[in-house]
């Protein structure tokens, strides 16, 4: 398989070139997140004919508040003009139609983990995993460009199982720097902790559960946030610089302040500055 490499523009959402697939695709419920319930396969009520969706400046607002805080990592375009040739599934056969619908959760997958590969990649400390991170990268980029009947087939959990094992040696080389006891909370129920001030340099994060969490004036400089869930987490004058595997869904979903200190990777979220 080709060594070909991903920059972060191809594993951004360009809605302009996708077929409104996250609005039709994918299910959700009732809840904090959603105003309304909507099954898997069927249009939002929101989507309109061109595909954009027509409260998009007033989500919060209108209680869409999970639509804000979620990312496709650019799966959306490639699935709508390289998996289907820009076929659209309004004017599609219901097969192939539901066959799209299946197919992007795949890509979905996959396109995130182009991003951590990606990411690791530009990290200086994983070096000695570098060219296995390139091959890594190259293999999940060529699955993405499978035919759709074989998308839908590939048991993607077994290839997130194989890229994981590099994602884990990467962290492992990058908190290594951090001098002095590096904390471990993977997957931690640290919901609603008063983390205020907390040092948490180099900490590993990884899936751990912050929601609601007080992490004002915290020190995340050097943190590998993979999976953390940071719903509703204030990150008020936070520092995470250095910190890695951080996505911008995560932060999305985070509240924060012009003082919050970020990595390159991501941008701060416009809510912030609403708030302000």
């Amino acid at each position: 398989m080709r060594d070909q490499t991903v920059g972060r523009a191809d594993l951004r959402g360009d809605c302009g070139q996708c077929f409104g697939l996250c609005c039709v695709a994918l299910p959700f419920a009732a809840s904090a997140d959603f105003a309304i319930d909507k099954q898997a396969g069927k249009p939002c009520p929101n989507l309109q004919g061109d595909h954009r969706c027509g409260i998009h400046a007033d989500l919060r607002q209108k209680g869409f508040t999970g639509c804000t805080v979620y990312d496709c990592f650019g799966a959306g375009q490639k699935v709508s003009q390289v998996t289907f040739r820009g076929q659209d599934w309004r004017t599609a056969s219901r097969e192939h139609a539901r066959r799209m619908f299946d197919v992007f959760p795949v890509v979905r997958q996959l396109h995130e983990l182009l991003w951590y590969l990606n990411e690791a990649l530009a990290l200086p400390a994983a070096r000695p995993v570098h060219a296995d991170l390139r091959r890594a990268l190259a293999e999940t980029e060529g699955l993405t460009r499978q035919l759709p009947e074989q998308l839908a087939a590939l048991d993607v959990g077994a290839h997130r199982q194989t890229v994981n094992v590099l994602l884990l040696k990467t962290s492992e080389l990058v908190r290594a720097g951090t001098r002095g006891r590096k904390k471990d909370r993977r997957g931690a129920d640290l919901i609603g902790a008063r983390l205020k001030g907390a040092d948490l340099r180099g900490a590993n994060l990884r899936g751990a559960y912050l929601i609601a969490a007080d992490l004002t004036g915290a020190d995340l400089r050097g943190a590998d946030l993979i999976g953390a869930d940071l719903r509703d987490a204030d990150l008020t004058d936070a520092d995470l610089t250095g910190a890695f595997f951080l996505t911008q869904p995560q932060l999305n979903a985070a509240r924060g302040s012009a003082g919050t200190r970020l990595p390159d990777s991501v941008t701060r979220p416009v809510h912030w500055t609403a708030q302000l």
